[in-house]
């Protein structure tokens, strides 16, 4: 048996502002205690979260973090009172490390990774042992690394209270991670899915995904009025809203009276009458609901759609970087070019 790594190198990011000043660092491996577990980082996936906790836009909780929420990686130390995992165990952690199961709470938001507390951009890190879930057989470390933050929110999304059921019909916004991975659920759940963006390159790849009809919101701008036309009138069950602003009135008129609009990001500018907002709440007695990642249970329950589907919901990553190529990682985030998800590669093998 190899010796225990008693280093590891990590991102710091020293303060909000700009992602361009992420360095490495060298810092003491923390040895597992009873209930956790040594892991050896072997991919780590990005978020709009990443970009806009690096840009200060969130609010960091202390300043020279290690940053990023989601890894997926290589059991190599267990605690003594761990019984659940062993040595060489596949896993990804939850997002919230202390997110086991039920409604996220103020306590259970101070452990999520990359923000409240110390994120994953690092060769090996310890985690309590009730944070991991299995990897999937079938998946690689650098698409599994997508699963806890992106792929778990639209889970959340699409089956939260009102759960989503084969014949509906599901609107995604764009062609994010999160978007991404709502329509490949949808699909694998047998709805039909409508899917937005202003690139036409990027509507041929949620067509190729399983997207029965797209739409080009920069050529069709009151793309509201063509899922009505598309819905004969109904207008959609779901709808993943990651605009906020520039879009939630939008997604108000598309959706069926008594539809859901689960709501992730404010990623589109503008402004709406509130008044007419709550109107169009009121009027279509719609369920909106902010979604913030999900628990453990959620999890675990989110990979056995992916084992029962494992073409249809593969993940769709972009590009790869090596470590060292982090904040060009970064840059491509921020250009908004990708489809997927960016996902940087950390273990040295």
């Amino acid at each position: 048996m190899h010796p225990l790594p008693t280093k590891t190198r990590q991102y710091v990011l020293p303060k909000p502002g700009t992602y361009k000043t992420l360095n490495i660092r060298e810092a003491e491996v923390v040895k597992p205690r009873a209930t956790e577990v040594l892991v050896k980082v072997h991919a780590v996936s990005l978020q709009a979260r990443d970009l806009n906790l690096a840009l200060g836009i969130y609010p960091l909780s202390a300043t020279s973090l290690v940053p990023c929420s989601d890894m997926a990686g290589e059991i190599i130390a267990t605690g003594d009172d761990v019984r659940d995992w062993k040595i060489g165990d596949r896993v990804c952690s939850n997002f919230a490390t202390d997110y086991i199961y039920g409604d996220f709470t103020s306590l259970t938001m101070q452990t999520s990774l990359g923000g409240q507390s110390p994120g994953v951009l690092t060769e090996y890190r310890t985690f309590p042992a009730h944070a991991l879930v299995s990897i999937p057989d079938h998946l690689t470390y650098e698409e599994a690394s997508t699963l806890p933050c992106a792929a778990l929110t639209a889970y959340n999304a699409l089956n939260g209270p009102t759960p989503l059921k084969a014949g509906d019909t599901v609107l995604v916004q764009g062609t994010g991670g999160v978007s991404i991975f709502g329509l490949q659920f949808a699909v694998a759940s047998g709805a039909t899915v409508i899917a937005t963006s202003s690139s036409n390159e990027k509507l041929k790849s949620a067509r190729k995904l399983g997207a029965t009809h797209t739409i080009n919101y920069k050529e069709n701008p009151n793309w509201e009025e063509e899922v009505l036309k598309i819905t004969n009138g109904v207008g959609v069950d779901h709808i993943i809203e990651v605009g906020g602003p520039g879009t939630l009135q939008k997604s108000i008129t598309a959706a069926r009276i008594g539809g859901s609009i689960h709501v992730i990001g404010f990623l589109a500018k503008g402004e709406g009458s509130i008044a007419g907002t709550v109107s169009g709440l009121v009027t279509k007695c719609l369920k909106v609901r902010g979604i913030c990642t999900g628990s453990v249970s959620l999890f675990r329950d989110m990979n056995k759609l992916i084992v029962a589907h494992p073409e249809v919901t593969r993940p769709v990553v972009d590009r790869v970087f090596a470590f060292e190529d982090t904040v060009r990682a970064y840059e491509y985030l921020d250009s908004g070019e990708h489809v997927g998800k960016i996902v940087i590669r950390v273990a040295r093998e």
